[in-house]
């Protein structure tokens, strides 16, 4: 069983939700909100967001499927961070200068999966 979970166009510059997403790389689903809760990195909110809602879109998989899914086997088995869009802003500065403020965003995209999916690939 895999899940996927993806966020598009978030407010949080990728260097450091990559930051957050590599503190819950490879570990259980568990553990890993159990470290998102915690960590002071303001990206860790919605990390946090993104990896239950993976695990309930596994929760949703599995009750489609008409199979049986323990959330305790589900573990982080990709999580990436990839860049957006930029927004650009100028500010004023000094004798008429302008000053370019450049607003970055994220595409955060984490996998789930339980044990037996990571050894057919």
């Amino acid at each position: 069983m895999e899940a996927t979970a993806r966020v598009r166009h978030i407010r949080v510059t990728p260097q450091k939700a990559r930051r957050v997403v590599d503190l819950i790389r490879g570990k259980q689903a568990s553990e890993a909100l159990a470290i998102l809760k915690f960590a002071p990195q303001s990206a860790s909110e919605p990390v946090y967001k993104l990896v239950a809602s993976a695990v309930a879109n596994a929760r949703v998989k599995a009750d489609a499927a008409n199979s049986y899914l323990d959330e305790e086997d589900l573990y982080i088995s990709q999580a990436f961070v990839d860049e957006g869009t930029t927004l650009k802003r100028f500010q004023a500065r000094a004798q008429g200068r302008a000053f370019q403020i450049k607003k970055r965003t994220s595409h955060i995209t984490v996998v789930v999966s339980t044990p037996d999916v990571e050894g057919t690939n």
